[in-house]
């Protein structure tokens, strides 16, 4: 995988446009969890990126469960998409995160 190298002028960029960033996850719940597993940083620039990445990741999941839904609903004749628990199990799996059920839904 080839690493892309920033230059100056889009570092600056990108922390100037940071600045005027509005995440949709509120900024205390970031803190809340970045407390939470030990990291403190008064630095509003850092906790705006980890709420990007975060912002970045729930769509990437959304959208990946969205799509095993559409593929198990094909062969259904409704029209509306009913997003299930297994949907969204098979696409946190892709990022390795396993999601079980409790043995009393089995």
């Amino acid at each position: 995988m080839a690493e892309y190298k920033f230059g100056t002028n889009e570092k600056n960029l990108l922390l100037e446009n940071m600045e005027n960033f509005v995440p949709v996850i509120p900024e205390e719940v970031v803190d809340f969890y970045l407390k939470k597993s030990g990291f403190n940083c008064p630095d509003p620039t850092v906790r705006r990126f980890v709420a990007l990445a975060t912002q970045k990741f729930m769509t990437e999941v959304a959208h990946d469960s969205m799509q095993y839904c559409k593929l198990r609903q094909a062969s259904s004749k409704r029209r509306n998409l009913v997003l299930t628990t297994d949907d969204l199990s098979n696409s946190l799996s892709e990022y390795g995160i396993n999601v079980n059920k409790p043995p009393y839904h089995q």
